[in-house]
């Protein structure tokens, strides 16, 4: 099985959801077209976010990565840009990290979150967190307390009873350039 390629599409009108999935399944149908979703292995890969998971109602774009998704300077008055513009003023509080957990392979994706610690003090959580196989590691997502939050940083996680070593990573962990869809 080689790597597949995902899309997400947004209508303006979702009245015209149930018609435009039928045109696309029609004229994929003779290329094995099928609905599906992203694996949380692949997802956690490529550094995708999680709702729930990796953010939440209390997380904010800075903290996560997407500034680059924000406006502060169009005059387009929007729900919350008040708040972003003072969290961009003052800067994020907490920020969400890549990491490599040592030791044996996760048996799968975590079901809740696990403290992270520094010098004994509990300084985020991880909120995504798999065995990657194309990698031969373990990969996670998390999100800490800023001040804790460099590359290369070395941390412990507290994963059940037991505390495993961690390391600050750049996330995406795989194909951080996205030239697999484009090739």
């Amino acid at each position: 099985m080689g790597y597949r390629v995902g899309y997400e599409l947004f209508l303006r009108d979702g009245s015209q959801g149930d018609r435009l999935w039928e045109m696309i399944m029609s004229a994929g149908n003779e290329y094995g077209l099928q609905p599906g979703h992203t694996s949380s292995i692949r997802r956690i890969e490529g550094g995708m976010l999680s709702y729930q998971a990796d953010a939440d109602i209390h997380t904010n774009p800075f903290e996560v990565g997407l500034e680059r998704l924000v406006s502060l300077d169009s005059e387009i008055n929007f729900i919350g840009k008040k708040a972003l513009a003072e969290i961009y003023k003052n800067g994020v509080k907490r920020k969400q990290i890549g990491m490599e957990i040592e030791g044996d392979s996760l048996k799968g994706p975590n079901t809740v979150f696990w403290q992270v610690f520094c010098d004994n003090k509990i300084v985020g959580k991880v909120t995504s967190a798999v065995f990657s196989p194309r990698l031969n590691r373990n990969i996670a997502l998390a999100m800490v307390d800023k001040n804790f939050s460099k590359l290369g940083l070395n941390l412990l996680v507290k994963i059940n009873d037991q505390m495993r070593k961690a390391k600050i990573v750049e996330k995406p962990f795989f194909d951080p350039k996205k030239s697999l869809p484009s090739s």
